[in-house]
């Protein structure tokens, strides 16, 4: 009891020993260890920094080029800088909540190392029940979607390697296997999954990108857009969604060893994602134009080769993982549900998260729209759970003088201290309400409709080429008919 008591009061002075002490791994010199140390239980500021970057980009680097060709050339690149710089500064909102939240627990004397703090808690304990239940209400609403856009994506990746089966088929059979992360204990676990799924975004989106510049322009290339409200504003939410991947910021920080390091992890992650999501996002556009309009997934217009093959095969296991990073917090929320959260047996643990698998499963199957899923959970998901709930939520904690003085961090001087940082948030607040939650709300949902209307719900093969000689089916943005990648000229295969 003595030794707990001098850790708290080491934190009250603010220098987080229980945070820096709690879940390092043992120094055992066994080789089962040292194995587990080295792959397994993560907690460095590296770690977090692979967990935001192979989180953050994942399947949504297939759809920036569809996002490119309703937004145009200079709008995407645009869009991409300016929702970066937002979704890090609000990620940075979300890690100083999370150290005022646990300092002013642990000053309680309340201790975390069986439980694993989330965003809900840190709301409930600043500014209580209500928007501890706003908070949890969008944040798994929104994780939920999230994990339904990782099945569905992979369905739609590995129908361009095998498509003896529809892609529906191949969701029941993804689903199966992304089930198996019920197995994956916390964030501390996915060290070497984080490294591998970064390594697999990166030589995907450079294959996107030389192989695009090596295809070259196809015949007659139109680089039309913007040419529609709808499309744009659909197209820029897309982007709102990519930048809004901290929606497991504080599991994340939760995982680390040293949480108040987080800082501007984030942003360093963010700028690594963009060297992949611009070019390319860019060059695809450059080389297929308005064809990509009726092409959400960009592996659909690139010619078969072992290149490709490998890029789909990579995103796959990527897309595993990323299932994993958006369903683990809701394995923690329904663990907490039930009461099996400290539940020391992962076999048990495990079998109650089952049930979280199933409801996704089913959704997976009733919208497999990928590429208009993503606006649509970024217009009326994202822009609240990593936007608008993260600056109003700072802007309530600190509104008092002795909040702002008492404050754990105070903000950055190039910020403006508090006038600058509320003001950003302010800024963030009404832009992101306006154009995120409002132009994009409508033009996403006007879009998902039209899916619906389209190919109708339960489709058992979305945006799939028509059978060989079936009329080809009309382009809805042009009225032109819809060419089969295999008509497209190729000049040059990677």
């Amino acid at each position: 009891m003595e030794s707990t008591d001098k850790v708290v009061e080491t934190v009250i002075v603010g220098n987080y020993v229980e945070m820096e002490s709690e879940g390092k791994p043992n120094n055992n010199n066994d080789i089962k260890s040292k194995f587990s140390n080295l792959f397994w239980h993560g907690g460095s500021a590296y770690d977090a920094w692979f967990s935001c970057a192979s989180n953050q980009v994942a399947q949504v680097l297939l759809t920036l080029p569809y996002s490119f060709s309703q937004l145009g050339m200079l709008s995407g690149v645009s869009f991409q800088l300016f929702y970066g710089l937002l979704g890090s500064w609000t990620a940075y909102l979300i890690s100083i909540l999370y150290i005022e939240y646990r300092t002013r627990k642990e000053r309680e004397k309340v201790d975390f190392r069986n439980h694993v703090i989330q965003w809900f808690e840190v709301l409930d304990g600043l500014l209580g029940k209500h928007w501890r239940n706003v908070g949890l209400a969008f944040n798994c609403t929104f994780l939920l979607f999230g994990s339904v856009i990782q099945l569905i994506a992979c369905a739609s990746n590995i129908y361009y390697i095998n498509d003896n089966l529809d892609k529906r088929t191949w969701t029941y059979i993804f689903g199966a296997c992304c089930a198996t992360t019920v197995f994956i204990p916390s964030f501390h676990n996915y060290r070497i999954w984080s490294f591998l799924g970064l390594l697999m975004t990166t030589y995907t989106a450079w294959y996107l990108t030389v192989a695009s510049l090596l295809h070259g322009q196809v015949e007659g290339v139109k680089h039309s857009g913007p040419t529609k409200m709808v499309l744009y504003f659909t197209g820029a939410t897309n982007i709102l969604y990519t930048f809004g991947g901290h929606a497991v910021t504080v599991e994340i920080m939760h995982a680390m060893w040293k949480p108040q390091k987080f800082k501007a992890i984030y942003l360093w992650a963010t700028l690594y994602v963009l060297t992949l999501t611009l070019p390319s996002a860019a060059s695809v556009y450059w080389a297929f134009g308005d064809l990509l309009l009726d092409h959400s997934n960009a592996f659909s217009l690139l010619p078969k080769s072992p290149f490709r093959d490998m890029a789909v095969i990579l995103m796959l296991i990527h897309q595993f993982i990323t299932f994993g990073f958006a369903c683990t917090p809701l394995y923690f929320v329904w663990e907490k549900a039930i009461g099996m959260h400290e539940c020391k047996s992962m076999c048990r643990r495990a079998a109650a998260r089952l049930p979280v698998v199933i409801p996704i499963w089913f959704l997976a199957i009733v919208f497999p729209f990928f590429g208009p899923i993503n606006s649509s959970v970024g217009s009326l998901l994202v822009s609240f759970t990593v936007y608008i709930i993260p600056a109003l939520a700072y802007m309530l904690t600190f509104k008092s003088a002795a909040a702002r003085e008492n404050a754990v961090e105070q903000p950055p001087k190039f910020v403006g201290r508090w006038a600058g940082s509320f003001t950003i948030n302010i800024f963030v607040v009404v832009w992101v309400l306006i154009v995120g939650f409002g132009f994009g709300g409508w033009a996403s949902m006007t879009n998902f409709i039209h899916q619906i209307d389209t190919f109708g719900l339960f489709t058992k093969c979305y945006q799939c080429p028509p059978p060989p000689g079936s009329p080809p089916p009309f382009l809805p943005h042009t009225g032109a008919p819809r060419p089969s990648p295999a008509n497209i000229t190729h000049h040059h295969h990677l």
